[in-house]
Parts: C-alpha cells; structure tokens; sequence
C-alpha cells in the first residue's frame, strides 16, 4: 500500500540528533515513518531533497500580516507567501490591527481572512486592553493562540493595561490554561525621554534608539516576572533585545517562575552600528542594541539559555513610511519595524556555519520550542509519528547575498539588504504539500489551515 509521499535524499535533524541518509513518509498529512530509504513504504509521490537537511517545520510565533485593516502594508496572504518562501510552516499573527484583535468577533475575523488566503499553517494572538478584561475566558475558547499585552508606545498605539488591571489579567489567563505574552518596554521612561529628545530637536534615527533605552526594557521584564511569581501565570517576553533583559529572565527562571523569552535575529546579528550605517530602515521598537548588549544576549540568553525560542517581529511597511528614501531624515516621523520572513532562516544558518550554535540547537530554538511554548507541540514543531508534516528543507553550504526585491512581501524594507548568509531554505512542506520549491511557491492561498489551539479546560 503506497503512501501519499516519501520525502529522500536527506539528512534529518531533530533538537536530539541527526539521522544521515534519510527520509520521511507521509500519509494524509501526518508523518506516518521517519528512517532510512530501505525502511520507507512506497509512495504515489517522492520529493528528492538532493542531500539537503530536513528539520521540522520552522514556527514563527511573531509576525505582523496587518490583516484587517492594514493590508496595503501586508496581508495574510503576502506573508505567509514570504513565510513559504523562508521556510516558516507555521506563523502566528500580532493583533494591533485595524480593528484591534480584542473580541471573540475580530478574532474571528482575521482567522477567516486567513482561512481564505493563508499559504501555511496560522492562528493569532489577542491582545488584552482596560477595556476587554471579561472578554478573556471567551477568547481563548475563540481559538487565541495566546494574549499579549503592549506596556510601551508601538504601533497601533494601543493603550497598557494599568498594573491592577495587569494582576486581574493574568489570574484571568492562568484560568485558560494559556500563555500571557508582553511588549516589555516600560512605557513612562519611553514617553519620557522622546519627549526631552523631541524638545531638544535629537530627531536622527539613533535618537530613537536611545530614547528607548535598556531600563525601559529590562525593568518590564522584572515587573512582570513579579506579577507571575505572584499570580502563578505563564509569562512570555516578545522580541527580547539586550543582554541586560535576558538577565531579568534569567533570574526569573532561577525563582520558578513560569517565563519564556523569544530573540529576534536582527538583535543577534546586529549591533547598532546599523542605524549609523541605515538609518530609520533600521528603525525597530525595542531598538537594536550597542555592541555590548548584543554580546551579553548571546552569552545569557543564548549560550546560558534565557533565550527560549526565535521569532522575527515580521513587521511590514511602506519604503514612504520607512523613510527609505531619506534614511536619515526626522526619525520621530518614520515608521518602526521590518519585514524578516525570508532572512530569519538564513541568519541563524549562517550562526550555525559560524559555530556559534549547533543545528540541533537552532532546530529546538526556531521549531520546539515555539511550539511548545504556544501549546502547538508536538502536533507542530516535531517529526513524531502521527503529527503534521511539516518540515523546512534547507542547504546549509549556500553562500548568497540578499537583494530584497528578490522578497515576497509587499514592502520589503529590510537591514538585511546587501548582507551575505550562509545557508538557505530550499523547500517548504505544510501538511504533506510542497508550499515551497525550486525558488518559487507552490499552490493556491487558503491551502493554509488554523493552528490547532486548545480551548480553555482542555488538557493542555
């Protein structure tokens, strides 16, 4: 009896190990045998991923796809095309949209535009305001990947919770069963300081960065690790950026409390000498950090292990409203973020080339553990038998320079231009289909389905 296909020809790579001379055999869209060629079934298809890496499929728990509201920035379907084309199986979107994701009903609403056009697997966060604090139980029911709380200035501008409102919010979560995550920048300090620099007339695109400086980001994570040691929440830090934030989860960890913590890759390559070089192109919230910070974020957060998972902060503008034009004009007046689908499996290959971590190491940071933080494993992020075929092929020996017209989303306004990787993601497979292969993508949009979520009360 054949299967519906047999991926060959490669080595596989999981977070414990590598099987040489491999393959995977897939049938209905679950991994039903992984092993050597002479130990795979017959299929109605083979995949040949001519001597290639297969790992599981890469999880990005942080995107912005601006859908509803936003799409002429980006919509479900332009980034999960970017994500096929990166290697990302699975992305959960951001919910400072146009309407915010804060009801059961706008929840609703963007996992259905996503049902429509999506080209890989994906779901969405919620975001928890003063205003929606009994809403909580009916949205992680509403198929919440997770909650989010925004304690600083970003874009959207949506308001934080006060710290009462906080505590509430978390004992709320604790009851779902699921994971509360923030944008942990202190959101006074920052008001603080871009006024001052504002007065003064600091408007260079550094000026931003140091407006938001370390404190900011480091006494949030220490505020809110408080809140969860206190109320027995799971806790989750976005889009950690310094050395000294990664200490604070740290220390977290060490007193038992429940927090993880995802890196970006543009905050580990990265330092920022960036913004001297790229201007408000480089413009990110936090801000990329000074050499130091970077250095100290490798040492705790990555090779001390503060550092859970990656994500990209996939964040879509327009080159106007990047300023691309004029990188170094009023930073206060360009947009914050950029896109990182397409670079984010590049750039940890490339670390990997370097020795700075092991592939086992990245396969458990960029598909384990998100994941497994999200309540999507193993069903995501793993080669067991009987789960989602999912599975980014990639050849870690190749040697390219990105140039981001070659990129996917509608405005790829991205740092990375000109930087040189080694490594790439040659094939893409959601659910047993090729999303992803020979430089192009496969498919129809809406082949892409809704994470599979737990609802509040069941086993997590």
């Amino acid at each position: 009896m054949a299967v519906d296909l047999v991926v060959s020809n490669c080595t596989v790579v999981t977070e414990t190990g590598r099987i040489p001379d491999a393959g995977v055999a897939v049938e209905d869209g679950t991994i039903v045998a992984v092993g050597r060629p002479d130990r795979l079934p017959a299929a109605d298809r083979r995949f040949d991923a001519d001597g290639k890496l297969l790992v599981p499929g890469v999880v990005d728990a942080h995107i912005h796809n601006r859908e509803p509201g936003l799409e002429y920035k980006e919509d479900w379907e332009s980034a999960t095309r970017a994500a096929a084309a990166g290697g990302v199986t699975s992305v959960v979107g951001m919910p400072n949209t146009d309407p915010i994701v804060d009801r059961p009903d706008r929840l609703e609403l963007k996992l259905d535009r996503g049902d429509r056009s999506a080209h890989v697997d994906f779901g969405s966060f919620v975001v928890i305001t003063s205003e929606n604090l009994g809403e909580i139980p009916a949205l992680a029911d509403a198929g919440a990947v997770g909650f989010k709380i925004f304690l600083g200035s970003t874009v959207g501008d949506v308001p934080a919770p006060t710290d009462g409102e906080i505590l509430e919010a978390m004992e709320a979560v604790r009851e779902t069963g699921k994971r509360l995550g923030f944008h942990e920048e202190n959101g006074e300090i920052i008001d603080h300081y871009t006024r001052r620099f504002r007065e003064a007339g600091r408007n260079r695109p550094i000026d931003h960065s140091h407006s938001r400086p370390v404190i900011a980001e480091r006494e949030a994570v220490e505020r809110m690790t408080t809140f969860a040691e206190e109320t027995g929440a799971s806790i989750h830090m976005f889009h950690v950026s310094s050395g000294s934030a990664a200490a604070a989860v740290a220390r977290g960890k060490d007193r038992g409390v429940d927090v993880t913590a995802e890196t970006c890759p543009h905050y580990l390559w990265f330092s920022e000498e960036v913004i001297e070089r790229k201007g408000n192109v480089a413009r990110i919230q936090p801000p990329i950090r000074d050499a130091e910070q970077r250095r100290r974020l490798w040492e705790v957060g990555i090779d001390g292990g503060a550092i859970d998972s990656i994500a990209t902060d996939h964040a879509p503008h327009t080159a106007e409203e990047k300023g691309a034009a004029e990188p170094f004009g009023d930073t206060w007046e360009a947009a914050a973020g950029f896109v990182g689908l397409e670079t984010e499996v590049p750039v940890m290959l490339t670390f990997v080339a370097e020795g700075r971590l092991s592939l086992e190491e990245w396969v458990r940071r960029h598909s384990v553990e998100p994941a497994r933080i999200w309540g999507l494993y193993p069903q995501k992020g793993s080669l067991r038998i009987g789960t989602d075929a999912d599975f980014t092929i990639v050849d870690p020996d190749h040697e390219w320079t990105l140039d981001a017209s070659d990129l996917h989303s509608k405005h790829p306004v991205t740092p990375f231009e000109g930087e040189t990787f080694t490594g790439k993601a040659t094939a893409t497979v959601v659910r047993g289909e090729v999303v992803y292969a020979d430089g192009e993508v496969r498919g129809d949009p809406g082949y892409g389905r809704r994470l599979p979520v737990a609802r509040s009360g069941d086993d997590q």
